[in-house]
């Protein structure tokens, strides 16, 4: 039986677990943080010597340099220079290698190793580099993985639980999913609060008194455009599909906006906007632990994909994976995993899971 569990926070029998962090801004910063509190032993890997020896000196790391024996490597360059990164990585150490960058299609269509699972941090500050880097920067946050079919049982499961152990609330999509989902919840809205605030900006120029009268609405729709500007062209070029669609529902839904102003149409504007209330009330916080929680027992085959699968479906669903085991059969090529699941919601992935061949059991857990 292979089992890992969300506590990967301590020794391995070797000693403390090793982990390369290469790139540390803000994001690889904080992991190497968050990672040296929970007991890793941390290396800093930087093609600036001089942020290399900062993250010592800040305590984001215990040395520099990439260790050729680390259980885990993070990459957290920026987009353009991941999926390079990811390959030196897989050839100079022999560990787990993920990423932290918010386009994956890309990347993980690249690389073709079990050693290897996308990742993606849903989490950020108005502070930038090194110097922003914080422990608990992912505490509540969503961390994405994307698996794919050669993705290794043991580097889902092992990264999955170093992400849970920052903190964060793992979810398992498809690359491409990805790309578009998160082209719709943070790129487009990044290149609009950037249009908006530039907007009012070069307005500013004939009406000075503007940009003093900007009260908390606009501020927060425009915090978002304060973030490193270096790092969004690499996105934007790397996302470049998924974000022209939204851009162009965007524009779309503005439209129509103008449309219910021009004609005065007071029943449409209010629908519009009653609407938005109420699906901006109803935003998830995030899925957090389930008090009442059921066991599901899937028979698989011993093939690669079948992790990725279950993990993805689960996503599509809206059904949170709280734990993972997966017990391996010592004849034929078969095995179960185990699923730790909110109880409220284990009817919902049996069906999906039934649907698609498998033959699950659910039990609930006192």
């Amino acid at each position: 039986m292979s089992r890992w569990s969300d506590d990967v926070n301590d020794r391995s029998e070797d000693g403390p677990r090793r982990v390369n962090v290469i790139g540390t801004g803000l994001i690889g910063g904080s992991i190497g943080l968050a990672l040296r509190d929970r007991g890793w032993h941390v290396s800093a890997y930087d093609v600036d010597p001089e942020v290399e020896r900062q993250a010592v000196l800040l305590g984001v790391a215990d040395e520099t340099g990439l260790d050729p024996d680390a259980d885990v490597t993070v990459v957290a360059a920026p987009v353009g220079a991941i999926s390079e990164l990811v390959q030196l990585a897989l050839t100079k150490t022999t560990g787990l290698v993920t990423d932290v960058g918010s386009t994956k299609a890309a990347i993980c269509d690249g690389v073709d190793n079990p050693r290897f699972i996308g990742g993606h941090p849903m989490a950020g500050s108005d502070q930038d580099g090194i110097s922003g880097a914080r422990a608990d920067l992912f505490s509540q946050a969503m961390w994405v993985l994307t698996p794919s079919e050669s993705t290794s049982e043991e580097a889902f499961a092992t990264i999955r639980a170093m992400v849970t152990s920052l903190g964060a609330e793992s979810i398992a999509l498809p690359p491409a999913v990805h790309d578009e989902l998160v082209a719709q919840v943070s790129h487009v809205p990044h290149l609009t609060s950037a249009a908006l605030m530039n907007l009012a900006a070069s307005t500013s120029v004939e009406h000075r008194p503007l940009l003093r009268l900007a009260a908390g609405g606009f501020r927060d729709m425009t915090r978002i455009s304060a973030g490193r500007a270096a790092i969004w062209p690499d996105i934007c070029v790397a996302n470049r599909e998924a974000i022209v669609v939204g851009l162009d529902r965007l524009i779309d839904a503005l439209q129509a906006t103008r449309t219910l102003v021009v004609d005065g149409d007071r029943a449409g504007l209010y629908s519009l906007l009653d609407t938005a209330r109420t699906a901006r009330l109803n935003l998830p916080v995030g899925y957090g632990q389930a008090e009442n929680a059921s066991e599901l027992a899937v028979p698989i085959p011993d093939r690669p994909g079948e992790i990725a699968a279950i993990a993805t479906l689960a996503a599509e669903l809206d059904v949170n994976i709280l734990d993972l085991e997966i017990s391996h059969s010592g004849e034929g090529a078969q095995g179960v995993m185990l699923l730790v699941v909110d109880a409220a919601k284990g009817e919902r992935l049996v069906g999906g899971l039934m649907a698609r061949g498998y033959r699950p059991t659910l039990r609930e857990l006192q």
